[in-house]
Order: C-alpha cells, then structure tokens, then sequence
C-alpha cells in the first residue's frame, strides 16, 4: 500500500535510524492500519519520528543509506485499527498489538506494471464525456436487447469498453467523476457501465496489464447481464424484497452465466464474474457458497467494485450515500465478504474525497472535487463554486490543495466534509453538461515527480 507509480530506490531502514527529511515510502503495515495522515510523506519534526517508532519496527526511505543492509525479519504483530471508525486513524496516538492473521491464498498479484497518467484531467474530460454517453448508450442497447431476445453485440461492447479503458489509461480521473453523477433511472445498464470503468481504474491501480484491464473492464460491463432475466415487478419493486423475491433476484447470476455462455467461447472470465461476484470470501455468498481460494480473482474484484458503486447510487427503493460510507462499510467487511488486500488497495485508490465530490471547506465555502493526486489524497484539486454564506461565487475558482493555498482570512483551505450532490443546488451533472469541470493546470510540487 503506498508504493508510488514512479521507480525509486527504496532502503530498509530500522526506525531508530529515521531522522528529519528522510521521505517514507512504505511502513511494514498497511497505510490504512496506521494513524498516518499521508501515504507517503517527508519527515518534518521530531513528533512525526517518533509517531512512526511507535507504530512501525522498519520502514522504506526513498534512497540510499551508507550503512551495511540486512533486512529484518518480518513482524509477529500488527496494530489493531484505531477507535474512531475507519477514519479514525487521520487522528495521532498510539494503539496496541494484536496477533496477525493468517491472509488468504488469493491475494492481488505484485504490481507488474506501473502507470503514469499521459494528459491532465482538464484535457481528458472533453473526450471522456463523449466515452461515457457512447458507453451509457451502449449499455442500455445491450440491456434492451438482450430483454427482447437478441444476440449480445459483443463487437460493440468490446468497442465502447476499449474506448472507456484507452480513456482510463490516459488519466482516470475523468471518468472516475462522470461515474458519480448517479439516476435512478436505467439503474442496471448505468451501474454496468460504471461498474467496467471502476474496474478499469483499479486494474490500473494494482498494475495489471493492459490486456488483463480490458477484460476486467468487458466482464464489468457485462457482470449484471443475468438481470434481463429478472421480472420487472422484482427487479424495479421499490419496496423491500420477500424471501421469494431475493431468491428469484439472486438468479440473476446463473442467468448471467447461461447469457455468456451461448455468446461466445472468448469470454470465460466474464462467465466466471457474471456467475461469481456475489461470493464472498467467509462462504456466505452465492449461488454456490464459495470460499476465498475457489473465488476467481476477477469475481473477487468485481464484485467489490459492484458493492461499492451499488451503495453510492440512488435506486428506486433507496438513496445513494457518500463515498466515504461505502468505504467505511467495505472496510469494515475486508476479510470477510471481502478479500482484505483487494478492499486495502480499493479504498486507498479511490481515497476519501474522490473525484465528483462535492466538498465543505472548514471557512464554509463549497467545492466539487476535480482531480486527485496519488498520493496525498486529502488535498485534491478543487473547482470552488459556492462562498461561505452558499451564494454563487463568482467566478469559480480552481485550486490546488497541494499548494496550501490560503482565503481571504489567510487560513489555509482545508476540506471539512463531504455533502451530498444536490446539496447547496450544486448538481454535478449541471456542472458536467456545462463544460465547467475542467481542471485548471497547476504545478506540481517543486523537485517531485509528476503526481498522477
């Protein structure tokens, strides 16, 4: 967790040995255990090392040091997370030890590849809004077709996923904000959809391939097929289900299986996702009950993204809730619906204010999140739309949270808490549909590598 895109050179180093200025690139933990604030930070006080020696036996610092190496051995325990819910660990202090648990046998594969996004996000937004209505498009044509009887257009569905996949590879950040504009309306064909592109953008994350993105991408869009299968009177009830119901709803995976299966013989994987991504690794999933090493990774992953994009969007019988909700209950569930290193690596992808966030800052202005740097994901770059008393600002303004940029009080912006979309009549579509989500360019940090 934490390791940047950019090759360096890491040095194992006791933390007895940290002092200021040496750059933490990686602790013997996950981030997401600790009480650290950034992924990934230069030491600047004495409080920070001595934050890190409390938490940490050894830790990765970017470069060399001139002493004899010897690797320590790995560590017997690991911190407890500490109180205060998922989030809790933004707050300083010590926790205790626990014993460390066994992992499962199926874990993401080492970062194969990395990746550096080619264009900025301003730049690809103009093509992506293009992407997402031909993809939105497609979808629904799929759906409606496949409803009606038809053949699945498996040329055109690898069309517009490639499209979304190419668009991804260049900066996800644009796609991954036109996937938090959320209708209730066509729900199943805009949640597949937003479903490849989450799952493009993870692939992407871990290092895959870009071959493996592409198809991890077309077993996304095609993940929830087995629902055309569903009567409407279930599928759209707005109501809670009954017992009968869910099982007829939870059909929809065999459904989705025998879809695929008569489509063609390339599409194996996306039979497997289709048919597995409601296991769950405790064996309490379906339709078969699987446990964690006889889950195919694929399924695992996205079937997490599924979870995910289904809790943050607004369905007839309910109303979509934050990012920063879904991650908590994610985490909350990591190791037992979910693989604990895939939700680890998804929560620290998607970070907590993800772009197409609409944001409060402490001095009471409003923002919708632009763009997120990889690494520090608490200062993304922000478009400010609304002054502290909610009234139009004009004109909008970019900033760069990075920059520490300072208001008109000279406080330093800092964002307080994310508000639903709508919230203050800031739609974020209407901003989409306006052409006004284009991130301004700004300078990276001076002597860092560009942040992706």
């Amino acid at each position: 967790m934490g390791t940047p895109h950019q090759e360096i050179v890491e040095t194992c180093i006791d933390v007895a040995e940290l002092a200021v200025g040496m750059h933490v690139v990686r602790l013997d933990r996950p981030w997401e255990e600790t009480n650290f604030l950034l992924q990934g930070f230069v030491i600047r006080d004495a409080s920070e090392i001595e934050a890190l020696r409390s938490q940490c036996e050894f830790v990765y610092i970017e470069g060399r040091v001139e002493r004899p190496e010897s690797p320590p051995p790995t560590r017997d325990a690991e911190p407890a997370p500490p109180s205060g819910g998922f989030f809790g660990f933004f707050r300083r202090g010590k926790h205790t030890a626990r014993p460390r648990k066994e992992t499962t046998p199926n874990v993401p594969p080492r970062r194969r590849v990395t990746y550096i996004n080619k264009v900025d996000m301003g730049t690809e937004m103009k093509t992506a809004v293009i992407r997402f209505e031909d993809a939105q498009n497609t979808a629904k044509s799929i759906m409606a077709g496949l409803r009606l009887g038809r053949t699945l257009d498996l040329n055109n569905a690898r069309a517009v996923v490639n499209s979304c996949v190419d668009s991804v590879l260049r900066n996800e950040n644009a796609l991954l904000l036109l996937t938090k504009i959320k209708n209730q309306d066509e729900y199943t064909a805009e949640h597949c959809i937003n479903v490849s592109i989450l799952s493009a953008a993870f692939g992407k994350h871990l290092g895959l391939l870009e071959g493996e993105i592409r198809n991890l991408a077309l077993c996304g869009l095609l993940h929830d097929v087995g629902k055309v299968k569903i009567p409407e009177e279930v599928l759209n009830k707005p109501g809670a289900l009954t017992p009968d119901e869910f099982q007829i709803m939870r059909k929809h995976t065999s459904h989705g299986r025998t879809i695929l299966m008569g489509t063609s013989q390339s599409l194996n994987t996306a039979v497997d996702v289709a048919y597995s991504h409601h296991e769950r690794v405790d064996g309490q999933g379906y339709p078969r009950g699987l446990e964690a090493q006889q889950i195919p990774y694929f399924a695992k992953l996205v079937g997490l993204v599924d979870t995910y994009d289904a809790i943050t969007s607004n369905r007839i019988y309910d109303t979509g809730r934050a990012s920063m909700q879904a991650l908590e209950i994610i985490h909350k569930h990591r190791d037992s619906q979910f693989d604990k290193e895939l939700a680890e690596a998804f929560i620290q992808m998607i970070g907590v204010y993800p772009p197409g966030s609409i944001v409060e800052m402490l001095n009471g202005e409003v923002a919708i999140v632009v763009e997120t740097h990889r690494k520090h994901k608490l200062k993304p770059k922000v478009l400010l739309v609304r002054e502290a008393d909610k009234s139009v600002m004009t004109p909008f303004r970019h900033l760069d949270l990075m920059q520490a940029p300072r208001d008109g009080a000279g406080q330093p912006y800092q964002i307080a808490r994310e508000v639903p979309d709508g919230t203050h009549d800031i739609v974020l579509k209407h901003f989409v549909d306006d052409g006004l989500i284009l991130a301004a360019p700004v300078p990276e940090e001076p002597g860092q590598p560009p942040i992706t």
